[in-house]
């Protein structure tokens, strides 16, 4: 029988994805796996950690594929097929939350799009998820981005290595999800929407942006953005015992639970 500590402990299923660029780390570096501990053991969930096949060694998909895979997986435990005995015990897979930071946000937009057109195993639903300060870019600068260095920004360079033959590079619209226009967000496949950005990050208003354009696109779900000022890209995870990086795991618990 589970104690009352491991019920609590247990509340939630969070399938989380690493950062950088769609071509470095790993679910295995000590990097984001001290972070990931740091934040269950402040939100007290399960969190199940999902490797991705990285660019440009393999193709244009192959990271949404295997997230898509990993969450199909998950829900299949819902059934108790013993699969995974310890994870059918524990986990809530009636709250079910998917999450990334940076290029995983990108991909966990993009697989909440496509839970909104495609049923998960089992009748699983996503309540929820959270993209932390994702990548998202265009070939036309918004906000406070430079005319004059756009096409040799580093996201665009990095999205044109990882993915240099994509259909529509830099406008493609897994990295511009404005290029289907902003109605196809109300397609989202979740019920609830955080987004967070940091007040130096080149990508900043790119979060900003995308909010709005989720607000406008007449989603039914509710979207909360989060900002944290004076901090650069995935600056939580360098370093997690700062202020802000208290803060911001504090958000994130606060919207899961």
């Amino acid at each position: 029988m589970r104690n009352d500590t491991l019920l609590l402990l247990l509340q939630h299923l969070i399938l989380s994805l690493h950062c950088h660029g769609f071509c470095i780390e790993s679910a295995f570096s000590s990097l984001y796996h001290c972070y990931l501990s740091n934040l269950v053991s402040q939100i007290n969930v399960v969190v199940v950690s999902v490797e991705y096949r990285l660019a440009p060694e393999h193709p244009f998909l192959a990271a949404y594929e295997d997230y898509w895979a990993a969450l199909q997986w998950a829900a299949f435990q819902s059934a108790g097929n013993d699969k995974d005995p310890w994870l059918i015990n524990n986990g809530d897979f009636e709250r079910i939350f998917i999450g990334g930071d940076s290029a995983g946000g990108n991909i966990v937009h993009n697989i909440a799009m496509r839970v909104g057109v495609e049923s998960l195993p089992c009748g699983v639903k996503v309540l929820g998820a959270y993209l932390v300060h994702p990548y998202y870019w265009s070939s036309k600068p918004i906000g406070s981005e430079s005319k004059e260095v756009h096409e040799k920004s580093l996201p665009s360079l990095v999205w044109n290595f990882v993915y240099p033959s994509v259909i529509g590079g830099v406008d493609n619209p897994m990295i511009n999800p404005e290029r289907l226009g902003a109605s196809s967000l109300a397609g989202l496949g979740c019920d609830r929407l955080l987004v967070c950005v940091a007040g130096k990050d080149l990508k900043r208003d790119r979060g900003v942006w995308y909010v709005d354009m989720v607000r406008k696109s007449g989603w039914k779900g509710e979207i909360e953005l989060f900002e944290v000022e004076g901090e650069h890209h995935v600056f939580h995870i360098f370093n997690i015992e700062t202020e802000n990086a208290k803060a911001m795991a504090k958000r994130l618990a606060s919207f899961i639970k």
